[in-house]
């Protein structure tokens, strides 16, 4: 039987975790602790795998738009479907969920902050060239302070 947003709003584990199933993997895991997470139980090259698809209530049961900003908030269902469509392709969804994670992390790896720090870390014969102990951290310390606030993740 499908869940409702009743049901999830009431969900809670006394001694141990429990799972309320919503139908073709998806299912809440409700924690002792109060946590409430969604996952997709699905099987790929005949293993089966879980990828977490967020917290309720940050992600609903079913997706809406936002009554303030008109976005649209996709839902644990939408994401769902979203995986077996991958699974279908033959692409695992959590394969395609960690190169996501690796291109964004490339995409920031080369930021102003990153790129100074790595500026800075270079031996004293090349960028620091007669700089004392002290001069190197003061303008490590001016850089932390004054510029990486505003620039840093650019």
């Amino acid at each position: 039987m499908p869940l409702t947003d009743v049901a999830l709003k009431n969900a809670k584990a006394v001694d141990k975790p429990i799972k309320p199933f919503d139908g073709a993997g998806l299912f809440l895991l409700v924690t002792p602790s109060g946590g409430k997470w969604w996952r997709f139980k699905y099987r790929f090259d005949g293993k089966e795998k879980l990828l977490s698809l967020g917290t309720y209530p940050e992600v609903p049961l079913a997706g809406h738009k936002d009554k303030k900003t008109g976005a649209w908030i996709e839902g644990a269902r939408e994401k769902r479907d979203h995986a077996r469509k991958l699974i279908k392709q033959d692409i695992d969804p959590g394969v395609v969920r960690k190169s996501e994670k690796a291109e964004r992390r490339a995409a920031n790896a080369s930021t102003f902050e990153v790129v100074a720090r790595e500026w800075h870390a270079l031996p004293a014969r090349t960028a620091r060239r007669g700089w004392s102990t002290e001069t190197a951290a003061a303008r490590l310390k001016r850089l932390e302070s004054d510029v990486f606030p505003n620039l840093g993740n650019r």
